[in-house]
């Protein structure tokens, strides 16, 4: 594969060396929580932590009759495999106030008054602005801000001791107009090719919109903006390899008809995707769900995955996304730059 910007031409090759880094939590078991169905609020003892759920008859999706309740459930049920993947990042919240199909607005600074067992992540914006995001790192806090309307979660892609150095690569492949979601499936296995001639491990899951994202796991060490211009690179090469199927255009304007976007400017400082098992505020609440690359090229639709079916294939299947926490097999992205 020829890269752009002077980046050497490669060919297929073994696993490169990885860096082990310091080992993370893994899924930490959860206390089981029974939320009313007959109640409008409630307050729960969560491990200790008091946490008041409010408004739970209110429709959310209001016409498949899912409630604010009904999310709130969902979210305890596959808290066990979602927590680990949020712990120690920034969350940016966007809220919902009246439900999926309501003006909803984003918010990045944890709102006052809070719990005290909130915890912040404190971050400086270049134009000296300083922000305290909050930190999910238990049940509590997860009930907590999805009781404030967060339907989606939306984590930083770095952890909160090294925010410019990420430790995820990904890529949201969005179909453009005239582009189905086979043609996402079929860039999707296009881009693991490609990923694969560099021995990256690479894990799929869709978006819960209309698209699908994959993910690899990297070594903490390159700045922010050295992981964007990678991605940027390999965006912009497989697209000129596939030009019938993907396109790299950021300019609206400028994207062919019919292709699927590699979209790669989600890497850039402060942007973030939906979380792993997030539902979207979208018809049927779908949710971005982890997913097999034999499924991916078998065939699967984004109504398969569904609040209403994700927690049976956690239970069925565990978290697809686990060795995305590993220490060890991360990709040192440092050999490419």
């Amino acid at each position: 594969m020829r890269w752009l910007g002077g980046m050497a031409t490669r060919t297929r090759s073994t696993r490169r060396p990885v860096e082990r880094a310091t080992a993370r939590p893994r899924a930490r078991a959860t206390t089981a929580i029974e939320i009313p169905r007959n109640a409008d609020a409630v307050t729960l003892d969560v491990e200790g932590r008091e946490v008041r759920l409010t408004n739970l008859r209110k429709p959310f999706w209001g016409d498949e009759g899912i409630l604010k309740g009904d999310l709130l459930r969902y979210y305890a049920a596959v808290a066990p495999v979602l927590l680990p993947h949020l712990r120690d990042r920034a969350m940016v919240m966007k809220r919902y106030p009246n439900g999926a199909y309501g003006k909803c607005f984003w918010m990045k600074r944890a709102p006052e008054p809070r719990p005290a067992w909130v915890e912040t992540c404190t971050i400086t914006h270049k134009s000296a602005n300083v922000i305290d995001f909050p930190v999910v790192q238990d049940l509590a806090t997860l009930l907590w801000i999805v009781n404030l309307g967060c339907i989606d979660l939306n984590p930083w892609y770095a952890r909160c001791d090294r925010v410019d150095h990420p430790d995820w690569l990904h890529f949201d492949l969005d179909p453009g107009p005239g582009a189905s979601f086979d043609d996402v499936r079929a860039a999707a296995l296009v881009v693991r090719e490609a990923l694969e001639t560099f021995a990256m491990p690479a894990f799929a899951k869709t978006t819960g919109s209309s698209g699908i994202h994959v993910y690899v796991p990297i070594v903490r060490g390159p700045h922010q903006k050295e992981v964007w211009t990678f991605a940027k690179a390999f965006a912009r090469a497989i697209a000129g390899e596939h030009p019938d199927l993907l396109t790299s255009e950021y300019r609206i304007a400028d994207r062919p008809h019919g292709r699927v976007l590699v979209d790669y400017n989600q890497n850039a400082w402060g942007r973030t995707l939906a979380s792993i098992y997030s539902p979207r505020p979208k018809p049927g609440a779908t949710v971005s769900t982890p997913v097999g690359w034999e499924e991916v090229a078998r065939g699967i639709a984004m109504a398969d995955f569904t609040i209403a079916t994700v927690p049976a294939r956690v239970a069925r299947l565990g978290d697809l996304w686990a060795p995305l926490l590993a220490p060890a097999d991360r990709y040192d992205l440092a050999t490419v730059l």
